[in-house]
């Protein structure tokens, strides 16, 4: 079986253990926490089996490993101390709470773990010695990214942690800069194995972390599903973070029409 087999098998199995998780919970937001853990161990699979130089294949199963065992953590916790995400509430709606569809749902997660392995398998197959300076960049970029995500992280999860602020949105920290400062590091984190698969025959493939992680998290699973939810429970003060707030990219915050009017 090739690397991507490995890592699909794993997926699957994984999968199947959350959507009857889910069953007994009614809480699907359990495949984000195996989506993480799936990358997390497609890191450590591509990293032990690929036939690339060893110092990449190090750097690939360290800071993959450490990143998505990270990420998994901090969502199960979530899952385990939160209701169930108002994204997935809606989802379930939407479905009527129909077993096969939900199925299908986690399935096609399994399948999202391969697509982000990618960038792996282009490290993994690296046979570039003298990697020094290319994981040392790596590595800068790793800690700025997962530093930034644990960050905004904990300063939303502090913010929620206030019921005076129930039914507002956090402009504290970090989501002062930006509506999705976590998407946005995590989306940087994805270069990380730009910069480790240097000298890869695979090279072009490491970009398809990025690339990839933009077009979902701009414009399909993450900021328009969570910018929805956001809407519906919070109204016009999180319409006025919209008119004030960069969506993304972190950059200075605009002044909303609210904000001209206050005295």
């Amino acid at each position: 079986m090739n690397l991507l087999g490995w890592v699909l098998l794993y997926a699957v199995l994984v999968m199947c253990w959350g959507w009857a998780w889910q069953r007994r919970h009614h809480n699907i937001g359990v495949v984000d926490v195996l989506w993480a853990k799936g990358v997390a161990a497609g890191a450590l699979l591509m990293a032990w089996l690929g036939d690339g130089a060893l110092q990449p294949r190090i750097a690939l199963a360290v800071l993959g490993g450490l990143w998505g065992s990270r990420l998994a953590l901090h969502l199960w916790h979530r899952v385990r101390s939160e209701d169930e995400d108002g994204r997935y509430r809606y989802l379930r709606g939407y479905w009527n709470g129909h077993q096969g569809k939900i199925f299908g749902f986690f399935m096609a997660q399994a399948l999202l773990v391969v697509l982000f392995a990618l960038p792996f398998l282009a490290v993994a197959r690296n046979p570039s010695t003298g990697h020094a300076a290319w994981i040392a960049a790596a590595v800068a970029v790793w800690l700025l990214s997962v530093g930034g995500e644990a960050l905004a992280d904990r300063q939303l999860a502090r913010f929620r942690a206030n019921p005076a602020n129930k039914g507002r949105t956090c402009r504290q920290g970090l989501w002062r800069y930006s509506r999705h400062p976590n998407y946005f590091f995590e989306w940087l984190h994805w270069f990380t194995y730009v910069l480790l698969a240097v000298g890869s025959p695979l090279w072009w493939l490491a970009w398809s972390g990025p690339v990839v992680m933009y077009l979902f998290l701009r414009y399909l699973s993450g900021v328009p599903f969570t910018e929805k939810q956001a809407l519906r429970s919070r109204g016009e003060d999180y319409r006025d973070y919209q008119r004030s707030t960069s969506m993304f990219f972190p950059w200075f915050p605009r002044t909303s029409p609210s904000q001209d009017r206050t005295p």
